[in-house]
Parts: structure tokens; sequence; C-alpha cells
């Protein structure tokens, strides 16, 4: 840990260590009193960024869709205690320039309270472009409301791919995989025209409601079989490619996103399950993504309303047929406990905001 004091005018400057959330703890912190005068009765703000100083793009995305009264993660934190005996109204800007736009808000700390703001501007495109780890600063900047500068510094952090998960203990952070979900991208709207050619009747409707229960569960499985097969036939096949760099590398993956491993015809087990969800997804239908210790498996709903999956182990989509892909699954599943099996349904993520990044 490096820890240092600055004086410079009427600033101390302190960097150090400290924990965002429960559930995330080592985040990077700068702390800075605004004195005046020195006097113990001036605001102290303190600026907490990332994972250790680390902006996952997943994180960062959930974040900017949530209302921001609402969010439980941040890209940075602005804490402000306010030892005074009077109401403290500001104004607090947050950007990373070159990869955000600014998001300010107006914020009130009453006498004697601390209050933790959080930050999640909106990122531009290159941010979730990045495919390794990058440097760099976020400006944060504090005014009153008449506009006069109160406070101003910069924090270094880093960027991590926009391909890194940081699934967390025991993983935690499991439903962000659906960030990795991403129904509507052109690859993926090109790979089901291919697979229609599969069908007997050159369709992929998703459920039909007029079917009952049984016919459903038969057009499920010809439909994720013309799948598998169009995908088979165009060269898909497994590649690990699932190392990444920075902290927290025992809790981190490389996970590719669907366009990637279309375009690549490459991935691992759970990069072909955010393909499959995604495939099946655009269709109308209900994936999910199940993780085990060491590998992942996808199925979808077999009809509306129906709480039965079908489950296929989509890592041999390059090497087997569908009927062997699907008994694979059976028997992995079969092999674990039940507080091994972390199960991800897509629905559910979507209702709890967790969207496809861009």
């Amino acid at each position: 840990m490096c820890f240092s004091v600055k004086r410079a005018g009427t600033f101390i400057f302190v960097f150090g260590l400290l924990a965002l959330l429960p559930s995330l703890s080592g985040h990077l912190l700068a702390l800075q009193s605004h004195a005046g005068d020195l006097s113990p009765i001036s605001p102290v703000y303190k600026i907490e960024a990332g994972l250790d100083g680390e902006i996952y793009p997943f994180l960062a995305n959930y974040a900017s869709l949530q209302k921001q009264n609402q969010r439980r993660v941040a890209a940075l934190t602005v804490t402000i205690s306010n030892p005074t005996s009077a109401e403290l109204r500001q104004r607090v800007s947050v950007q990373l320039p070159g990869w955000s736009d600014a998001e300010v808000q107006t914020v009130e700390v009453q006498p004697g309270a601390t209050h933790a703001f959080l930050f999640a501007p909106s990122f531009l495109p290159r941010f979730y472009e990045n495919r390794e780890i990058a440097a760099a600063i976020a400006n944060v900047s504090i005014t009153d409301l008449a506009g006069r500068t109160i406070y101003e510094t910069t924090v270094p952090v880093r960027l991590r791919s926009g391909e890194d998960i940081y699934w967390g203990n025991d993983f935690e952070n499991a439903a962000f995989i659906a960030s990795w979900v991403t129904p509507h991208d052109a690859p993926v709207e090109a790979m089901l025209a291919r697979a229609k050619e599969y069908t007997a009747d050159h369709r992929l409707p998703g459920y039909e409601d007029w079917k009952n229960a049984s016919g459903q569960e038969r057009e499920t499985y010809l439909e994720a079989k013309a799948i598998f097969t169009a995908l088979k036939q165009s060269g898909f096949s497994y590649v690990k490619s699932s190392q990444t760099l920075g902290d927290h590398e025992d809790l981190s993956e490389r996970v590719r996103l669907p366009r990637v491993s279309l375009r690549d015809s490459s991935a691992n087990c759970i990069d072909a399950a955010v393909v499959y969800a995604s495939l099946f997804e655009n269709l109308g239908m209900e994936p999910v993504v199940i993780i085990v210790p060491g590998h992942a498996y996808v199925g979808v709903k077999v009809a509306q309303g129906s709480s039965q999956f079908l489950l296929f182990d989509a890592a041999m989509t390059g090497r087997a047929t569908f009927e062997a892909a699907v008994a694979s699954a059976q028997a992995g599943m079969a092999r674990q406990p039940g507080s091994a099996v972390t199960r991800v349904e897509i629905a559910n993520a979507r209702s709890a905001g967790i969207y496809p990044m861009p």
C-alpha cells in the first residue's frame, strides 16, 4: 500500500486502500480534504474508483443504466463528510477524459452527516471495445451552486478489458454473464438466418403458443438442434482463450462477446454458452446459463410457462452431434451437487436491470 501526504495551499492529499461495497474489498481511494485554513470543521472528500482502482466495463454499463438513487455499484464513488453545522449543497462532476462523458450530480449533505454518491458516467464505445488493461485518469470537480470551484482532483484508474468478468467469491456476480448475451448483434442475426435452413420448414418461430406443451417442447428441440447444426457447419469449435490481465486473476476471466466468437468461429464453454443464449433470446425464447466447477452449460426453456429446460454442452459444438451434447449435459449435471450449480436465467437477469453490453 502506498501512503503519502502532500500539502499544497489548502489541500491535504492522501492515497490508500478502502472497501467500496461489502462484497467488493480493497478498493483504491484518494482522500482529499478541502481544508480552507486547515480547520477541522471543513468538509472532507474521499474518492473511490472501481475494484482496487480497476473499472470493469460490465459493472460500469450496469451502473450507468440504473437510476442514480437505485445504484448499488459505481465506476467512481465520491464520499462527502460534512462536520459543519450548516447543510452542504454542492455540484459534483466526474469524467474520464477520452473514455466517458461527464456525469454531474447536485448533492446535499446534512450537518454532521457523511454520504456516498455513486457515479457511473456514460462511457464511450472505445471503453467497451478495449481488449487490454489500460491506464486512465478520472477528473473530479466540485463547485458550489454559483459555480465557484471548491475542490478538484484527478484519480489514476485502470480500465479492464471489455471482455473481462469479475465473478467474485462463489460466483456472486454470475448474473452479470447476461451482459454478454447480445441478441440483436448483426452476427447473431446472420447465424439465425443460416440456422433456419436446417429446419424442415425453414422457420425459427421460437415459442408458438397455439401448440400444446408437448408440441412446443418438440419445436424447441428442433430449433435448438438447427442452431447447433448451423454453428457446427460454420466451423465453430473450442478454443480456450480465457486468460485475463490485472488484479484478481483467480476470480476474473475473459469471456468473448458473441460477435467475436462468431467472427472467429472459436469459443470456450462460457463463450459458447452466451452465443447460444443470444440466439435463443433473439427468438423470444428463455435461455439459461449454468455454471459448474470448471465448466458451463447452456439451455433453453422447453415451452412458455414451463419450468423445464433443454440443456446441452455448447463446448461440444464442433466435435459431436446435438444428441451427444444433450447427453453430455445430462451426465455432467447428474454428477454435481446442487450447491455446486449456479443458474442464470437470462430473463431474470433482465428483470434485475442487467442488459447487453454495447
